[in-house]
């Protein structure tokens, strides 16, 4: 048995945005977004999902995303806006979170698809009942969360290496 601590990722696609006249990094959220993420945030605090470290998106939607999801926890997380994370590919991802310090035991990542359902896929070696069909049937949903828990330390974040043990959405 590992004495490696169990650590987990937690993954927030950003919510409904709006599609005005602005430059894609600059779309807020939709009617629909601003009622969603704040649900979101509600799954999250119910489940018990106490992440230490946020890692969002610089992009205006997945900003207002997690500003109205986070007012749901019972304690914020140190939050850390990362412009890697909009547009980010896979391995992008993946590197993002290998840089993350091993004091740290959850992170949430609030960002964009298709990264955020590559990410959640990729790293399920496996999952729990029927959790990684019914992700990828949904095609992972804006305002969707997945928790996937792994033993190790953060460099050691790859493909399968972890397991899906929560997926939920707002109108799944």
């Amino acid at each position: 048995m590992s004495s490696e601590p169990t650590r987990r990722i937690i993954l927030l696609r950003h919510a409904k945005a709006d599609w005005p006249d602005v430059d894609d990094h600059e779309r807020p959220l939709a009617e629909r977004g601003r009622k969603d993420a704040p649900a979101a945030g509600r799954w999250l605090a119910g489940s018990g999902v106490t992440p230490e470290l946020a890692l969002c998106s610089t992009s205006v939607r997945t900003r207002e995303t997690w500003k109205l999801a986070v007012g749901e926890l019972p304690q914020r997380p140190r939050t850390v806006y990362d412009e890697r994370i909009y547009e980010a590919s896979l391995g992008e991802l993946i590197a993002v979170l290998n840089e993350v310090t091993d004091d740290v035991a959850d992170v949430l990542l609030v960002g964009h698809n298709p990264g955020v359902h590559a990410l959640a896929d990729a790293l399920a070696g496996e999952a729990e009942g029927d959790l990684l069909a019914r992700m990828n049937r949904s095609g992972f949903p804006t305002s969707a969360v997945a928790v996937l828990t792994f033993t190790g330390s953060w460099k050691s974040v790859e493909h399968g290496v972890a397991r899906l043990v929560a997926f939920w959405a707002p109108h799944a």
